[in-house]
Formats: structure tokens, sequence, C-alpha cells
């Protein structure tokens, strides 16, 4: 089982993508979306952006994500009537296809970032963490319209237990762009603080660079095999038209991937100079 995670707009989406070329895993979006609570996917309540799992509070997540990364899916759980029949049909279909052809699940998931190391040791996950350059990350936040809140990490107790420097958080100025590099910087230290063997870090920019070895190299280490058509996919999708559609958040995920350059994608930082190096000096390590 993989999890590929970062903080949103971290190349996730497109990294999981790409790993999915192999045609051995099956994807899976986001279960830990807390505005999308697709049960038979993942059958527990969440209720936190970037909900932490730990030891201490696993009773309600073991056995739920056991069940998602062996590709169970959970029927009876969003019935009468789920809440998307489209997206409920679809994982019903690819989970017990995935499962009866001995298919691994891929979770994408963004929301899974500080969790990473429960995935890594109590559902032996690979994880895959990608992170990205502050200013083009600051730069697609504010692009896009969003905001960080200190509140989805504060509310969670045994988060800031384990990972002390959040509290620093409940000091961000109140702007958004100065949200946003909080955001990044706090996560930027946890991550430096996960040693677990099963974790592996990996630059957006140094993937997008040469995505033909740097996924060939995630293969192996995940355990895929690489094969002509990883490769002719991965050629195809990360050498596209560099152009990107607007959108705004509402709420789900709009994260999806769509093939680009990747090394365009990459570089493409929407910031002023005066915003970036402003950016650059908040989140100074």
């Amino acid at each position: 089982m993989i999890l590929v995670t970062g903080l949103p707009r971290s190349g996730t989406s497109w990294a999981g993508r790409m790993l999915c070329a192999s045609g051995e895993l099956v994807y899976v979006n986001e279960p830990l979306n807390p505005e999308r609570p697709y049960r038979g996917v993942l059958n527990a309540r969440v209720e936190h952006r970037f909900q932490y799992i730990c030891r201490d509070n696993e009773a309600a997540w073991l056995k739920p994500f056991q069940d998602t990364v062996s590709l169970r899916f959970r029927w009876h759980a969003e019935l009468p009537w789920p809440p998307s029949p489209a997206r409920y049909l679809k994982y019903a279909a690819s989970f017990t296809h995935g499962r009866l052809t001995g298919r691994k699940a891929l979770l994408d998931d963004p929301f899974a970032l500080w969790s990473a190391e429960w995935f890594a040791d109590r559902l032996d996950c690979r994880v895959v963490i990608l992170t990205r350059d502050p200013v083009t990350f600051a730069g697609s936040w504010e692009h896009l319209g969003w905001t960080a809140n200190p509140a989805d990490l504060l509310d969670q107790p045994l988060l800031l237990r384990d990972h002390p420097h959040l509290s620093a958080l409940a000091q961000a100025p109140p702007d958004r762009l100065a949200r946003i590099a909080a955001l990044w910087k706090a996560a930027h230290e946890s991550v430096l603080q996960m040693r677990h063997p099963n974790i592996r870090v990996v630059g957006y920019e140094e993937l997008a660079a040469d995505p033909h070895f740097g996924f060939r190299s995630l293969y192996e280490w995940c355990g895929i095999p690489w094969t002509d058509r990883s490769a002719a996919t991965i050629t195809r999708s990360c050498t596209g038209p560099a152009e990107e559609a607007g959108f705004a958040w509402r709420g789900t995920s709009k994260t999806a991937f769509r093939p680009t350059d990747s090394r365009t994608a990459a570089a493409r930082s929407r910031l002023s100079a005066a915003d970036a190096e402003r950016v650059s000096r908040l989140t100074l390590r």
C-alpha cells in the first residue's frame, strides 16, 4: 500500500497519478477530506482538516483504514442514498475489481500529512511526502484564493503534544499570505522530524525537473514494476501544454492532476516580487 501526501498544491495528485500509470494500483482520492465523507471508502468520521492519527486515538481509525487499504468497500455505510451515487459506484467497482485482481491501494491524501508516521508504522504503507518551494506554494494558494486556518491544527491536542512547534500558529498574523507561509513552515518542521524508514520525502521541483528519472526511482522504492507503459504515460503526461484553467475552491478537491509541462508548472510563481520576498522571509529556516 502507498500513501502520497504533502500540503495541498504540492503535487500529490500528479505524483499519485503517475505512480498509478503502472496499472498495478487503485487510486483513492482524499479519504481524510472532511468535506467529502464517503463512508464506503473510509467508514469513519473525519472531524478535522489534517486529521491527526496516532496510537493513542487509533481505535476509531485502524479498522476503517485497514478496510480502505485492503480495498474492502463498505457497501452499506452510505445507504439508503449515497451523497454522490456516481462516486459510490466508481469506488465500489474499482475496489472490488482491484481486490479480485490483486492490486494495491494508492491513497492520494494531503490531509494525511501529519498522520504519515502512523500510516507507515501501523498500516505498513510506503509513504511519499511531496514538499514544494514556499514561494511557488504560496503563489498557488493565493491564486486559488485559499487561506490557512490555524484552528485545523490547534484544535487537536494530541497533534500539539507530538508536534509542539505547531502552537506557534496561534500567533500567526491574520492576513492570508502570512497564514499560508506559517502553514508551510509548520509542515516543513514537522516533516523534518519524521524518521520512519517507510517514509520518503521528495521535492516537487526536483521530481518535476526530471520526472522520468524521479518516478523510476519512486517505482523501485515503492515496489512497483517499471514498464514501457509507465515510462510512456509519464513522458506524455509531463510534457503537455502548461495551461491551467482557473477555478475556486468550494470545499471539494480541486487538486486533480491534468497533463502539463512539469518543469514549467514547478517554476510558476504568481506572487509579486514584494510578496515573494515576504514569503521567503517568513519561512526562513
